[in-house]
């Protein structure tokens, strides 16, 4: 075999996997949209759940840095 019928076959593998991962992807956001949309029917609003996500999976001395940097802005524009 030469070396550009294993490169093409290795890139078709790579491409293959790939292609199989997007679709897997597509999959869990799927399942992520469904669990927020039962959320939503439950009454919880959709966008602090999301605002709850973002920062838990944020490291606690960014997490800390984030509040206090808003906190800062909050106190400058009196709100």
């Amino acid at each position: 075999m030469s070396e550009e019928n294993v490169s093409a076959s290795q890139l078709r593998l790579f491409i293959e996997r790939i292609e199989t991962l997007e679709e897997e992807k597509k999959g869990i956001a799927d399942d992520i949209k469904d669990v927020y949309a039962e959320a939503k029917g439950t009454g919880f609003d959709i966008k602090t759940m999301k605002t709850l996500v973002r920062l838990r999976k944020m490291e606690t001395a960014a997490r800390q840095e984030a509040e206090a940097l808003l906190e800062t802005y909050r106190a400058a524009l009196g709100i």
